[in-house]
């Protein structure tokens, strides 16, 4: 009876949720500008700060070299500067409002859920930007200080022999940098990614277990195609993606249990529906 009602007011939700076509377009119009003009109101501070951004991108590379003031960067074109800034600013806009892009997202689709499905849906736009940052922090404050003294290690110096130093290009750094970024940014989402595949049944754990060693080649070629031709990027990236390989089927585990426990809930309820009821000794005569 009680899945039955559960059923009912799931449907009477969803109907109450239905709208024209037009005025579907309308509210995504209006998600989408709040979302745009979110990123240009972030756009604008970032540029405005984007100097300060850009000192803190380098860090890395002081902590490689040991001493700030060794530091020398240069830019071969005048707009090149000027461009790496505006590239500074679109990237930090995209960070400040993603709470912003998320929760419009969010407020367009929670029309068309189920009650049940919102309060699940949830967790996983909480737990994007967080493993996004978790990603990003990886490459700020390990991976690349060590990708640049790897690159350091490089230089030569001495009598004899052709003075060679690393000068890097302000673009080219940002470059490097923001691909690092993005690269573990988007790799840290895979628990996110196979939970949600697990939900929709697209994957079991025991698929995932048995699939292992094809991802371990997956991830390395992913690893070797996303950051730059060093092994200290590539082993940093693929090791903590592979944990994160591990950490989903215990998360996708977790669901079938969940989705277990309520079928085996839904067939409890359904046999004390089609029970008879006892008869009243009263009756017979």
């Amino acid at each position: 009876m009680s899945t039955e009602t559960s059923a009912d007011t799931g449907t009477e939700e969803i109907e109450s949720s239905k709208a024209p076509l037009v005025t579907h377009l309308i509210e995504l119009r209006s998600r989408l500008m709040k979302a745009l003009i979110a990123m240009a109101i972030a756009f604008v501070i970032c540029f405005f700060f984007a100097t300060e951004i850009f000192n803190l991108l380098i860090w890395p590379l002081e902590r490689a070299v040991g001493d700030a003031s060794d530091v020398e960067m240069i830019y071969t074109a005048p707009q090149e500067y000027f461009f790496t800034q505006l590239k500074i600013a679109l990237f930090g806009a995209i960070f400040i409002a993603f709470p912003v892009i998320a929760g419009q997202i969010y407020m367009f689709v929670a029309p068309g859920l189920y009650s049940n499905e919102k309060s699940a849906f949830l967790p996983y736009l909480i737990a994007t930007p967080i493993l996004f940052l978790m990603g990003a922090s990886l490459v700020y404050f390990f991976v690349m200080p060590f990708a640049m003294e790897f690159f350091l290690g490089m230089e030569q110096s001495g009598d004899g022999v052709a003075q060679i130093s690393l000068v890097p290009r302000v673009s080219e750094y940002l470059g490097l940098i923001m691909t690092l970024i993005l690269a573990f940014g988007f790799c840290f989402q895979l628990p996110v990614l196979l939970t949600l595949m697990a939900r929709a049944g697209m994957v079991t754990s025991e698929g995932l277990k048995k699939k292992r060693k094809y991802a371990v080649v997956i991830v390395f070629g992913v690893a070797a195609f996303m950051t730059p031709p060093d092994p200290i990027s590539q082993i940093g990236l693929a090791i903590p993606t592979m944990l994160l390989y591990e950490l989903s089927i215990f998360s996708v585990r977790s669901v079938e249990r969940k989705r277990k426990a309520a079928r085996d809930a839904e067939d409890g309820d359904s046999e004390e529906a089609t029970e008879e009821p006892p008869s009243d000794p009263g009756d017979i005569d």
